[in-house]
């Protein structure tokens, strides 16, 4: 075992060091290759070590044991002789229970960051650092660090052998001292240096070791927050979504990122002063690259760094909390890269990954694709959402590329993918696994939401498991979107002929709970902003951002719009600097700030927008047939009866007299005109009220006759005397 320890090849350090009996006597064994001369703590004192092996193992032979867990002091090598004291990692039992591995094992530990990863513990009385990490096809495993000259050989961890996970205790240890993990693989003796994958905390990037944690003694304030949300009625409450990546929303003036305390005393104001209900953040979860934007995690357990210190994130939630504001995470479980320092061949083989690149490679994103059979990779996925939901209090989870863990086939040529155990194309392991997150996330954070941002037209994506339903709480409309977005791009003179585009998404509204997303995947990659998507000048170009957002607003289904949509950024997002906040001392995008901010407000305090997004009892067609003059109308009911009356222009012809039935006499009363002059408009409108007449129109006994402005959506509301 001796050569074993100096090859680094020690695969069970306590078989070698620390204290044993031997042919009567007490033996204890270290090492400490830097050290000049080590003592041990005994009955009488510290007695002197022998060094049995120029390289640094040392013995100390005695008739009685020292008291465990035994101490050492050490004289260091260097130009000053140094004298220090510390604890015998082997003077320490492993901690982690059976019951815990087996759980593990079985993909049911939703708290595994709890168990594997550093933490701080008392072991035998001591403080120290547990490290654990689950590495099954490795020979030998050490913690490496700042703390042992990332030495592989003076800390190498024990195996708890049927379930592949290593522990080791290093007593005395400082929260923020650099670690990573030396791996040893079995079959071919290749090392490997990889950070924690259950890690909490990360040097900044481009560094890529794990710093270890100190304990956070961050005093939530948010009970009242959390006690409201186990109960609100999200189906039929306004959900607002404002989707900010943290770095690029603004930055100070050298180009540094606004840190999380700072994003709370900026961001929040502007969301509460806009009107959003939430906020969603692009991942703040650990990644070495920017331009990934955060979907290349190698950090499922940290918050950046970039942004500050863990309770600094806790404290920017807790701010939106108390505000009122609710916090959802951009959440990555589909995919990870390929840098080979974090889980790519972790111990040397395919651990989180597949072996076959058939099932195990992302040929888009050059990423790898995790497998969702492997127990063990379910539960650190699992323990992932539970540690964002838990620890940072976060109110859902978007996750991300649903569609392509639900194929097989999934962006593959015929020949480049593998079938399932029934011949077809669906990821099996992969739906019981979302269906796994969803009952967990429901179960375990009442109020939770869960987002699928899934673009085919698989079923029951946002139904409960029990009917057969993926679980997820909403998802996505990447049909509405699309339509929407490729409908405002004609020119207004060919839109009559695609109509459709603009009525179809109600054929299938109510299969789902839906999200009307215009998110930051519109306004990249050469899709331009949602401003340059549309068509003729810089006025009509306004007038079509303005309408395509009271559309959105207006149509039945929840909200989301990703920063700079709001006012009329014209240039596609960039994610190395901030919105072009200077555009606001221009009249045209304050004016679109303004209609985003009153469409905002009008969703929340209108019960008719927002109550029955997700039934097709809050949705009325008046007008869905006038292709030519490419014009809709619509009611949004709320579940009193009470409605609102929406009318919306797709073109730049103003329509004076246009007859519009209604569903009750009375006088209506223009409450919103996206072509008001306080939006930028032409100020083109109906002077308040219009008094109805009982002229049968549209299969409705009364009718008003209105102004309808240009390119632009009215809102008219029944006066109630």
């Amino acid at each position: 075992m001796q050569n074993a320890l100096l090859d680094a090849r020690l695969h069970d350090p306590y078989a070698y060091l620390g204290l044993h009996r031997e042919q009567g006597q007490t033996l204890v064994r270290v090492f400490r290759p830097y050290d000049v001369q080590v003592w041990i703590r005994t009955a009488t004192g510290f007695e002197p070590m022998q060094r049995i092996h120029p390289d640094g193992i040392f013995e100390w032979r005695g008739d009685t044991s020292p008291a465990m867990p035994y101490r050492l002091r050490i004289e260091k090598k260097g130009e000053r002789h140094i004298v220090y004291e510390l604890f015998d990692p082997y003077a320490f039992a492993p901690q982690i229970s059976d019951h815990d591995l087996y759980l593990f094992n079985e993909g049911k530990l939703w708290q595994t960051y709890r168990t594997l990863g550093a933490h701080s513990v008392s072991n035998a009385g001591v403080n120290g650092i547990r490290f654990a990490v689950w590495a099954p096809n490795a020979e030998r495993v050490s913690v490496v660090g700042d703390f042992n000259r990332w030495d592989g050989r003076m800390y190498p961890m024990h195996v708890h052998h049927a379930s592949g996970v290593w522990e080791l205790f290093i007593p005395e240890l400082p929260p923020g001292s650099l670690y990573k993990l030396e791996i040893r693989n079995r079959a071919s003796g290749e090392i490997l240096i990889k950070t924690d994958p259950y890690a909490q905390r990360f040097e900044l990037r481009p560094q890529t070791a794990a710093l270890v944690p100190a304990d956070s003694g961050f005093d939530w304030q948010d009970a009242a927050w959390m006690t409201h949300r186990e109960n609100w009625d999200w189906l039929h409450a306004p959900l607002n979504i404002f989707e900010i990546h943290a770095g690029s929303w603004k930055r100070h003036p050298d180009g540094r990122f606004y840190s999380y305390r700072e994003l709370a005393e900026h961001l929040l104001p502007y969301v509460l002063e806009m009107g959003y209900t939430h906020i969603e953040l692009m991942p703040v979860s650990e990644h070495p690259l920017d331009e990934s934007w955060g979907y290349q995690t190698t950090g499922y357990f940290a918050v950046t760094s970039r942004y500050g210190s863990a309770d600094d994130f806790r404290f920017f939630v807790d701010a939106c909390h108390q505000a009122g504001i609710g916090v959802i995470l951009d959440w990555v479980p589909a995919h990870f890269p390929q840098d080979t320092f974090a889980l790519a061949r972790f111990d040397g083989t395919a651990l989180y990954e597949h072996e076959d690149p058939r099932l195990g490679f992302h040929q888009d994103w050059g990423t790898y694709i995790f497998n969702f059979g492997r127990n063990e990779v379910k539960s650190f996925l699992l323990s992932s959402a539970h540690y964002w939901l838990s620890e940072f209090h976060l109110d859902g989870l978007r996750v991300d590329a649903v569609a392509s863990m639900l194929y097989l086939d999934y962006s593959r040529k015929e020949g480049e993918w593998l079938p399932n155990k029934y011949g077809g194309r669906e990821n099996l392991e992969a739906i019981d696994f979302l269906r796994d997150l969803n009952v967990m996330v429901h179960g375990e954070f009442p109020g939770a939401l869960t987002l699928a941002e899934e673009s085919t037209a698989w079923p029951a994506v946002s139904r409960p498991t029990y009917v057969g339903g993926l679980g997820f709480s909403m998802k996505w409309n990447m049909g509405w979107m699309h339509d929407s977005l490729s409908y405002m791009q004609q020119d207004p003179i060919y839109r009559r002929y695609h109509h459709d585009l603009l009525t179809f998404s109600q054929l299938y509204a109510y299969s789902e709970n839906f999200v009307l997303p215009f998110s930051h995947d519109e306004v990249v990659h050469g899709k331009g902003s949602l401003f340059n998507k549309m068509p003729g000048d810089d006025w009509q170009k306004f007038a079509n951002v303005r309408l395509l957002l009271t559309y959105q607003m207006t149509w039945p289904g929840k909200k989301l719009n990703f920063m700079g949509n709001e006012f009329a950024q014209q240039r596609e997002w960039r994610v190395n600097a901030e919105l072009d906040w200077g555009l606001l001392q221009q009249s045209p995008h304050a004016g679109a700030q303004a209609l985003q901010r009153d469409l905002n407000h009008c969703y929340k305090n209108i019960p008719a927008l927002h109550q029955l997004d997700f039934a097709a009892e809050g949705f009325q067609w008046i007008g869905c047939q006038d292709a030519e003059q490419s014009i809709i109308s619509y009611l949004r009911r709320a579940k009193d009866g009470g409605f609102v009356l929406i009318v919306l222009n797709f073109t730049p012809v103003p329509r004076i007299g246009y007859r519009i039935g209604v569903p009750a006499g009375g006088m209506y009363r223009e409450i919103f005109n996206s072509d008001s002059a306080y939006y930028g408009g032409s100020n083109m409108g109906n002077l308040g009220n219009i008094a109805s007449v009982q002229m049968p129109w549209m299969g409705f006994a009364d009718s008003i006759a209105i102004t309808l402005p240009p390119l632009a959506g009215v809102v008219f509301c029944l006066q109630i005397s």
